[in-house]
């Protein structure tokens, strides 16, 4: 291999210190929020200039929107079950690990207007995904519980640490969440299939059941 050929393109460059600059402000998003930061503590994390921050992202808003945008890999999709899992598999993600992503939007978010609604439309690709891929009338709500759970096991974990969560493994949050997750993302069973219906009758006396 050749010296020229193992040098790395411009855009190479680029996307290398754009990563760089962006794990840095999720980390600094995380620690102070959003008002008390600044691309000046951003840069210096990044070991880059400020001015380089600057010409990349263009403002402090525009970094936030981009460090709060959703892994493309963490979009959900496929049948109902599997965006159950797949919903799973990234909180357990984020259990294991502290999600200085994650964090760096909650923080951000309570404390800021206009970076809350940067995170909105940040997370609307994933929440119309999400209710795309459940098959129910009210889909758009359960999506919304969805991803209500998932934000508040999160900011409860590392945020407010009031309960068990803080301590709890990932293995037994996700496990105890897996049948909430499958039920909201799923259809329920018609009634011929033995649904809530046919459930509630079933246990009704016989003198008060439907004739």
């Amino acid at each position: 291999m050749t010296e020229s050929s193992a040098r790395p393109t411009r855009a190479e460059q680029r996307r290398r210190s754009e990563e760089r600059i962006l794990t840095a402000a999720r980390q600094i998003f995380a620690e102070l929020g959003y008002d008390r930061t600044t691309i000046r503590a951003v840069a210096s994390a990044a070991g880059v200039d400020a001015g380089l921050v600057m010409h990349y992202f263009g403002s402090k808003d525009l970094l936030f929107a981009r460090a709060a945008e959703v892994p493309a890999d963490e979009l959900p999709g496929g049948t109902p079950d599997e965006v159950a899992e797949a919903l799973l598999t990234s909180l357990g993600r984020r259990l294991a690990d502290e999600p200085t992503a994650s964090l760096a939007v909650l923080r951000s978010m309570l404390t800021n207007a206009d970076a809350a609604d940067r995170y909105r439309a940040a997370g609307e690709p994933q929440l119309n995904q999400l209710t795309e891929a459940i098959p129910t009338p009210d889909a758009d709500l359960r999506a919304s519980l969805l991803s209500a759970i998932v934000h508040g096991v999160i900011a409860e974990r590392y945020l407010l640490r009031l309960t068990h969560l803080a301590d709890a493994s990932p293995e037994q949050i996700i496990d105890l969440l897996r049948p909430c997750f499958q039920s909201l993302a799923t259809s329920p069973p018609t009634e011929a299939e033995g649904g809530p219906e046919a459930g509630r009758s079933a246990r009704l006396p016989a003198s008060v059941k439907p004739r």
